[in-house]
């Protein structure tokens, strides 16, 4: 099973930046980009290696701009995510590819599949924002009082939300439980019994310190990014998109997938009753499954 192990982990960017990549399952399997959320890595939760494998998956994930191995790229938008990838694909020597986003990863998958129509199969969006500037959206209804306030400061003060989050970030990359415990007061009890699951929780304390390792900027970069113009318009996306979402979610509020839902032509909208933010973790293997399906079967959300 040597062939399971990353045999390239670093790329050049087009304008000359490093990005840190991963990738496991099969080798020869079917390419799949798995984009993080915020704050994340390349090393974030995800089925574990045999499980792909056995799926057929190919999974490619690399830290953002700022983030773990990845160098800055000061003043990005969420489409600039789009070079990104492209850049690790072609190194990679992949020519179509399916995406998924989770959270702040989530609008950049929908980047993907709105600029690169002739490479993305599909894209799903899990527990997705809306742009900041949707019509006719509530941006902030249904949000935690601690994202608003961060939300709010990234895009009306972006010097003051760095220097608060610089020294967060240090505290957080010292002690990664401390996010979780942050989060905790705002999270569903579903969300308190998939977090508290060893596993997940092992993979999520790596995930945060490897996106703190080297500095806060990829966070602080995502945050002003999601809540600046992004670059595209979901409306222009041509390719089977499914959005998923959790309802309970109060993190990023399903009301943002609904908006998005009404205007990309070919979305698929899944929400669960019940679930909140973390969930989307127990539903990527069967996103997964149809991000991969062939074609001629039914787009039915678990194909």
């Amino acid at each position: 099973m040597q062939d399971l192990v990353p045999t390239r982990d670093r790329v050049r960017a087009a304008d000359g930046r490093q990005l840190r990549v991963e990738c496991s399952g099969d080798p020869h399997g079917r390419p799949v980009f798995l984009l993080h959320g915020m704050p994340g890595s390349r090393v974030g939760p995800r089925p574990r290696p045999m499980v792909l494998y056995h799926r057929g998956v190919r999974l490619i994930s690399f830290d953002r701009p700022g983030y773990g191995g990845s160098d800055r790229n000061p003043g990005r938008r969420v489409v600039d995510g789009v070079e990104d990838v492209t850049a690790v694909a072609d190194a990679l020597g992949v020519g179509r590819f399916a995406v998924v986003g989770r959270s702040g990863g989530a609008p950049h998958a929908l980047a993907c599949a709105a600029l690169l129509p002739g490479r993305v199969t599909r894209a799903a969006a899990l527990v997705t924002l809306a742009p900041r500037d949707a019509q006719g959206l509530d941006w902030f209804k249904g949000m935690a009082p601690s994202n608003v306030e961060e939300f709010e400061t990234a895009l009306h003060n972006p010097q003051l939300f760095a220097s608060r989050l610089i020294p967060r970030s240090a505290a957080i990359r010292s002690a990664p439980a401390q996010l979780l415990e942050e989060l905790r007061r705002d999270l569903t009890p579903d969300d308190r019994r998939i977090v508290s699951d060893d596993g997940i929780r092992s993979m999520l304390m790596r995930n945060y310190y490897e996106a703190l390792r080297t500095s806060p900027y990829g966070w602080i970069d995502d945050a002003i990014a999601l809540t600046g113009p992004w670059g595209f318009d979901p409306a222009g996306i041509k390719v089977p998109v499914m959005l998923w979402h959790g309802k309970e979610d109060v993190f990023s509020p399903v009301s943002h997938s609904n908006w998005l839902a009404d205007r990309i032509p070919q979305a698929i909208s899944v929400v669960e009753p019940g679930a909140a933010h973390f969930a989307a973790l127990r539903a990527l293997p069967g996103v997964l499954d149809w991000l991969l399906a062939d074609r001629r079967t039914p787009d039915t959300p678990f194909a």
